[in-house]
């Protein structure tokens, strides 16, 4: 039998375009841009000792007790991680005073935004959330073809929260199209923060068609009286989820770890789409041995808190207007071509942060580190722009 030539010698063939095939959410997707590598920029300019200031990473690193559980966790890499983890989710659990059937976890909170966004938003169906908010919610939103409607935030001359988010502005866009409504409490990347009396009432005008998601990755951060723990109000308003990760205090953005907390019928929906042993079992180990290392995360909040002054301060001295921050990150106005100067940083060996994709053209981010490595950023800021 003659073998089948899907095309004759010489003749034409369609071109295969899989851009033409994907879905029209993927189609017009930019793709999210991490920070660079600390290896990476050495690399690219042959220098040496660069430091990274762009990804709002702790510059304590993990726990001792973390690394020694991942360490341990290794000896059993050939097993599959427990599907449940049920031990992680217990101490969580445990944490917030919840059920554990009120956890899910993700390789990240990114993942978990996903799941949401693939569990709630389709074509036809719309997310809400501020300008100058976390860039994956807009990429979520529009991977799955779902609206999204972008409230303009409060003023850059606002008394308390320039650029933060204006919760009447997304309360009007909210009607029935919305599934979701994502709040980053505190925001980034800007560390603007909501409180509690103007949350609780954000919440309590929103109609029951409507998920609230409230993001807070940094929240163990953030030492402002009135600053919601937002775990505790999930009796009184079964639409809200809360995000959380272990990437920022626990200082495990390595091994992407982070989880929600909701009602069990929120949970029970976003485990129907979660990809099996999507959490490692080091990742597992380390996260749960955190947990349990308050001393680690009371260390990490003061030296935030420390080096949040000083570059707040210093940056304010220099001239330059600072938006108010209660995360581990400042972000100031330069004045000019935050891409130039961030440029000229890199080439001093720093890494920031631009942030002119959330449009804050002219600012830049850079993550509050030790005193040592502040200074560094200050000193290398200074001569770039001398």
């Amino acid at each position: 039998m003659a073998s089948r030539n899907p095309a004759a010698p010489g003749a034409s063939r369609p071109v295969f375009d899989p851009a033409a095939l994907a879905v029209a959410g993927v189609r017009g997707l930019n793709p999210y841009q991490p920070g660079k590598p600390v290896a990476t920029l050495e690399r690219e300019l042959g220098i040496t000792h660069a430091i990274k200031l762009a990804s709002n990473e702790n510059p304590l690193g993990p726990s001792p007790r973390a690394v020694t559980a991942a360490r341990e966790a290794l000896a059993e890499a050939h097993v599959y991680p427990d599907g449940n983890a049920f031990e992680l989710k217990a101490a969580l659990a445990a944490q917030h005073g919840v059920d554990a059937a009120q956890i899910t976890l993700g390789n990240g909170s990114n993942e978990i935004l996903e799941l949401i966004a693939r569990t709630w938003l389709a074509p036809g169906r719309a997310a809400v959330f501020s300008a100058h908010a976390f860039a994956v919610y807009p990429l979520v939103t529009q991977a799955v073809d779902a609206e999204a409607r972008v409230a303009p935030a409060l003023p850059a001359d606002h008394p308390q929260q320039p650029f933060g988010h204006d919760l009447a502005a997304m309360r009007e866009r909210v009607d029935g199209d919305v599934r979701v409504v994502f709040v980053a409490n505190p925001n980034n990347p800007t560390g603007t923060w909501v409180d509690d009396r103007e949350l609780q009432a954000f919440l309590d005008e929103l109609p029951p068609t409507t998920l609230a998601v409230i993001d807070e990755a940094y929240a163990e951060y953030v030492e402002k009286s009135g600053y919601p723990d937002t775990t505790q109000w999930l009796d009184r308003y079964p639409n809200l989820i809360v995000t959380r990760t272990f990437s920022k205090i626990q200082g495990l953005a390595g091994l992407r770890l982070g989880y929600a907390v909701s009602s069990p019928a929120v949970a029970e929906l976003l485990n129907r789409v979660r990809q099996p042993f999507n959490v490692n079992a080091v990742a597992q180990a380390a996260g749960l041995a955190a947990l349990a290392d308050a001393e680690h995360v009371q260390r990490s909040v003061q030296v935030n808190r420390e080096g949040l002054q000083q570059l707040s301060r210093a940056l304010r001295e220099r001239g330059f207007r600072v938006i108010p921050s209660v995360g581990n990150f400042v972000t100031f106005d330069t004045g000019r071509d935050a891409g130039a100067v961030f440029e000229a940083l890199q080439r001093e060996g720093v890494i920031t942060r631009p942030v002119e994709n959330y449009g804050l053209p002219g600012h830049l981010r850079v993550t509050v580190s030790t005193r040592e490595d502040n200074h560094r950023f200050l000193d290398a800021l200074d001569r770039v722009l001398a």
